[in-house]
């Protein structure tokens, strides 16, 4: 089957130079996006119910913008001020940056990892004695907190936000020749939209580990499994696989 359209399950990209795009120009494929999931803060007065007190904590880690965000959303809904002796650690520098929305970045004190968590887990063991808060979401990767407990550093991990499926029922999956998921609750979406849901022909693209698991733990047949070696971004991925896709087509 020669795929035509297909369904990535993000925001559209805001600039024209996405590779996405590029992919979608190369092979004449339509591509469409939507968001299967939303994102919505955990209420001030639900927060204080899970009696965590964020000026107990002298270090917090982000792993994304989002969390950056309802971070800060919760110390202003409960009117606390954050020490300026705070400690921020940061999964990468792009997200570091992004605390300049919230604070002057020169005069605190933050750090983030240069490729990896690995990178991080260095910085940590050097601040082992504080005390770290991770701000996540209902629905999230252990990445971090396993970092953490694996090198034995003590933390708490508190819900700031949750992730919750979208309304799709607007769309027809039957008009999609590939689905293309990021995050298991991606694949929640899928089925608490479309109950009925039958994938037969339908191919599928993962991207992570959980999510690849929470594909097949649905009865999905996975047809391309992001990242790889070879492959560690989804658009180097469809590239490879729709150029196969095209020359068996040819055949």
């Amino acid at each position: 089957m020669k795929i035509k359209r297909i369904l990535i399950s993000q925001p559209q990209p805001t600039t024209e130079k996405s590779p996405y795009f590029e992919v979608a120009e190369k092979y004449k494929v339509n591509l469409d996006f939507f968001q299967f999931i939303r994102v919505e803060g955990v209420p001030g007065k639900e927060f204080r119910a899970a009696r965590i007190n964020l000026l107990d904590f002298s270090a917090v880690v982000f792993n994304s913008r989002i969390a950056i965000d309802h971070f800060f959303r919760i110390c202003d809904e409960l009117r606390i001020q954050v020490a300026d002796t705070m400690k921020y650690f940061c999964s990468s520098e792009s997200i570091a940056v992004y605390l300049q929305k919230y604070i002057v970045y020169r005069k605190r004190k933050i750090f983030y990892g240069q490729k990896n968590l690995e990178d991080l887990a260095d910085v940590l063991l050097k601040h082992k004695e504080e005390r770290f808060l991770v701000p996540t979401s209902t629905v999230h990767n252990d990445e971090i907190p396993a970092l953490l407990a694996h090198y034995k550093i003590n933390y708490t991990k508190a819900f700031f936000y949750k992730t919750l499926a979208s309304d799709m029922r607007h769309l027809n999956m039957a008009d999609y020749d590939m689905l293309v998921f990021y995050s298991p609750v991606g694949i929640e979406s899928l089925f608490e939209n479309f109950p009925g849901f039958v994938q037969n022909e339908t191919f599928i693209g993962t991207f992570g580990h959980n999510t690849a698991k929470a594909a097949e733990n649905a009865g999905l047949r996975i047809d391309l499994r992001v990242p790889s070696p070879e492959f560690p971004s989804m658009t180097m991925a469809l590239d490879k696989f729709l150029a196969e896709n095209c020359k068996k087509i040819a055949k």
